[in-house]
């Protein structure tokens, strides 16, 4: 069982139905389980989506007949394989990790999985490669720093179009989010984003909690509305 992000007394029964919905509707397979080892063996943090999410981006990619993806958080590359599978043949995925050794990883991943001609791993803080980038992006999954998350925001805009989706992760932090006064840099960054969702006329947003095998969390969903 992994080590859930915010335990909670029925973190075990949620683990094991988060296991029992993946083994039926988002099997893993060799590719993602070495994935998931070699993260493992080179000490990334356990911090990679689980199996459902990934599953859930995969939809969302093929929902949204997305071919231009952006990731701002790339780990190990486990939700940049799931949704590179879900891309058309033509399709890209720009993905941007902060740590050179964290790239390599993903990067070795990714070839692993064979989809190192739909991956583009930018290596740098996402707020210095961000403006190196070409819009616009048909989906953009924001899954870094979450001090950070205003800005990544404002550029995923600034790099959307009409129709696009942005999925914000980690939104609930075991329910810390609705610590008005919390002091701690994640969760002021993490509530003043979605309060820029809720203000942004430019979008139509939603949040759903989840729990899970990391515990009691959730994300944010938009899409970008017509100027």
């Amino acid at each position: 069982m992994r080590v859930p992000d915010y335990p909670a007394a029925d973190a075990q029964e949620w683990s094991a139905v988060d296991g029992y919905f993946a083994d039926m509707l988002a099997p893993s397979d060799a590719d993602l389980n070495a994935a998931l080892a070699a993260n493992a063996d080179a000490g990334l943090p356990v911090q990679d989506v689980t199996a459902t999410q990934g599953k859930m981006l995969a939809l969302f990619i093929k929902m949204a007949k997305a071919s231009r993806v952006l990731e701002i958080g790339t780990l190990g590359g486990y939700s940049t394989i799931w949704m590179a599978r879900a891309l058309p043949a033509d399709g890209r995925i720009v993905t941007i990790e902060a740590k050179e050794q964290h790239a390599k990883i993903a990067h070795a991943n990714i070839a692993r999985a064979g989809l190192a001609d739909r991956v583009d791993i930018r290596v740098g803080a996402a707020l210095d490669v961000l403006p190196s980038l070409e819009g616009p992006f048909d989906l953009i999954f924001i899954d870094a720093d979450k001090p950070n998350n205003p800005y990544y925001l404002q550029w995923a805009l600034r790099l959307a179009k009409p129709g696009t989706v942005i999925v914000l992760d980690n939104v609930v932090r075991g329910g810390a989010v609705i610590d008005a006064a919390s002091e701690d840099a994640t969760i002021r960054g993490v509530r003043e984003c979605l309060r820029m969702m809720a203000e942004e006329p430019r979008l139509s947003s939603t949040a759903i909690q989840t729990v899970g095998e990391k515990g009691w969390d959730g994300f944010a969903l938009a899409i970008v509305e017509a100027k």
